[in-house]
């Protein structure tokens, strides 16, 4: 089984997140990266799977040189190879130009299974993986929380609102793993010496085939107009029970038309 992850790198938690002013995007160069605690849980659910099915896991990332400290984590928790999109012309690319991007780099990869986070936790789009899969001409199982697979045959438990469903689908297919799967594995010191000898790949937009026009700022469909702080709260009214109290919050939600 070959179980490919889109496991993104992010900001690490203990940085302050700052918004480039010009750009109207999060800065990322030159501050500390981590795997996304979420991409963790999907690179740990495709380890469970080739440890059981046998295979291998290939990581697939986009991301500065900055991004190399959270591959490497990936690869000493087991992941077989990684490959990293570095290119300064996808800067700026919006949900559409990543998917093509990891699209394309998923296509250069041989797979069954495609597994990503339902969302990543600096942005929190949660609609990469969809485009993913419809770029693939794969089904998207989404919002796992457990994952089976016998033979050619993948079943997924959804979670929904109201409990879970069973979700069925044949191979290959994409699967976005919900936040709590699994508890991620630590990589321990052997893990962390044999991915220092462990593939890097690095691909350009035009290596993958995907023009200039559609990648980074140039190619964006989504753009940041404004950038500012949620206004400040207004004082809510206090109520004092002299008796009343009852009548007074009565009243008030009256007056707002919640009763």
């Amino acid at each position: 089984m070959n179980v490919v992850v889109c496991g993104k790198v992010i900001p690490a938690s203990t940085v302050i997140i700052e918004i480039d002013a010009n750009h109207k995007r999060m800065v990322r160069k030159g501050v500390p990266h981590e795997l996304d605690p979420m991409a963790a849980s999907a690179v740990e659910e495709g380890l469970r799977l080739v440890e059981k099915n046998g295979g291998q896991v290939v990581l697939v990332t986009m991301g500065t040189s900055d991004v190399t400290i959270g591959i490497r984590n990936a690869l000493a928790m087991g992941v077989t190879s990684a490959v990293h999109i570095l290119d300064d012309a996808v800067a700026g690319s919006d949900t559409l130009a990543t998917a093509k991007l990891l699209a394309a780099a998923i296509k250069k990869q041989e797979f069954d299974i495609v597994l990503c986070a339902t969302e990543s936790g600096d942005s929190y789009s949660g609609i990469v993986h969809g485009q993913i899969a419809q770029l693939l001409g794969i089904p998207p199982l989404t919002f796992a929380k457990e994952i089976t697979v016998d033979g050619t045959n993948i079943t997924i438990k959804r979670q929904s609102e109201s409990g879970f469903e069973i979700v069925e689908s044949t191979l290959p297919a994409l699967v976005a793993c919900s936040s709590g799967i699994n508890e991620p594995r630590y990589p321990q010191l052997k893990g962390i010496m044999a991915a220092k000898k462990k593939e890097i790949k690095v691909y350009t937009a035009a290596d993958l085939g995907v023009p200039a026009d559609q990648v980074g700022e140039a190619g964006a469909r989504e753009k940041v107009l404004t950038i500012g702080r949620p206004p400040m709260r207004q004082a809510g009214r206090a109520v004092t029970d002299e008796g009343e109290g009852g009548k007074q919050i009565a009243d008030f939600l009256a007056e707002i038309k919640v009763i």
